[in-house]
């Protein structure tokens, strides 16, 4: 096992997931610093040791450092962590670039695909980086229930055998649980993929649709999402576990998922816009769901759903024809892949 006491971390992002990774490794007596690029966000969360714009409420342990100085966070830092969202992620790479070396341990938790790219993020991390050890974080994880020490569990994946463990130990706790996987491609995939299903089940809570609706929403969303991750290349027994089925569900049932919050302001009448402008961050399914239309129909993947979210948020679609139509679309098999013949 690591020895904690050895790494200097770096967790750059200064959202609600970020904050929350940085507060878990400073209760575990690891020397981190969290970047952040507002000043007065910065400044607010030293003095006030509360990041009180995206995790009110919370107490910041008093040994974790935050900064607006990338070069200080970053000095002599053997793990970085990068909270950031995907429209900025590549120039936050970049900026990282020169103050990282090739041992340096690089780890995304962003769950989102690069505009114009397709691009994972982790893809978008080797190609700013100097450094070849890379990895994902990826699972059901609320940042609100994280600060609260609900039990939590989440997945690091990577080839790097080295860096999950040293991930595990980093972030792992009584309340904290770290699996690790070496399907990156799929368990990042996943945990972007499941954001346009968080849309959709917010969207059907709005229009007080039943259990039973929710339950076809939610088996066919997995058996979708699994369907075209599967076509790039992922490992299908990939989305089993808490990166896929695990996060799927607790984004399409939890108010707390900023998706979820988005396709429920849809439902009540709300312009895209003014839900975005609701929520006052980043909910990385809009995008994806545009992405992912486009792919899939470049493809030739089937995927209704996806497409009806597509044509609701983009088209003015009228979410409940689209939901009727979707009982015409073709019934494929229940079970997406199976194990036996």
């Amino acid at each position: 096992m690591t020895d904690n006491n050895n790494h200097k971390v770096t967790v750059l992002g200064g959202g609600s997931f970020g904050t929350a990774v940085a507060n878990m490794i400073a209760c575990n007596n690891v020397n981190v610093t969290q970047w952040m690029r507002d000043e007065e966000n910065a400044k607010a969360s030293r003095e006030k040791r509360e990041n009180s714009r995206y995790l009110p409420g919370y107490r910041l342990h008093d040994g974790l450092q935050v900064t607006t100085d990338l070069a200080h966070a970053l000095k002599d830092s053997d793990v970085v962590f990068f909270s950031i969202p995907s429209k900025a992620f590549r120039q936050v790479a970049a900026m990282a670039a020169p103050y990282m070396n090739a041992q340096t341990m690089a780890v995304s938790t962003t769950k989102g695909i690069e505009a114009n790219s397709f691009e994972l993020m982790s893809q978008t991390l080797e190609e700013e980086l100097p450094t070849e050890r890379i990895g994902v974080i990826s699972g059901p994880n609320l940042a609100k229930e994280i600060v609260a020490q609900e039990i939590t569990a989440t997945v690091i994946a990577s080839d790097d055998n080295e860096l999950c463990e040293v991930v595990q130990q980093l972030l792992g706790s009584r309340y904290f649980r770290v699996y690790a996987n070496a399907d990156r491609f799929g368990v990042e995939l996943g945990g972007a993929l499941k954001n346009i299903y968080a849309l959709a089940a917010g969207l059907a809570a709005a229009l007080e649709v039943g259990q039973n609706t929710t339950s076809v929403l939610i088996t066919r969303s997995l058996a979708e999402m699994s369907r075209f991750a599967v076509q790039l290349g992922a490992n299908p027994m990939t989305f089993l576990g808490l990166s896929g089925v695990g996060d799927l569900f607790v984004t399409c049932t939890s108010p707390l998922s900023r998706n979820y919050q988005v396709g429920y302001a849809l439902g009540k009448g709300k312009s895209l816009e003014q839900a975005i402008e609701d929520i006052g961050q980043v909910a990385e399914g809009v995008n994806t769901t545009r992405l992912v239309k486009e792919k899939s129909d470049e493809l030739g993947i089937y995927m209704p759903l996806a497409n009806a979210m597509y044509e609701c948020m983009f088209n003015g679609g009228d979410i409940r024809q689209l939901m009727g139509n979707m009982m015409l679309a073709e019934q494929a098999n229940d079970v997406e892949f199976s194990a036996l013949p």
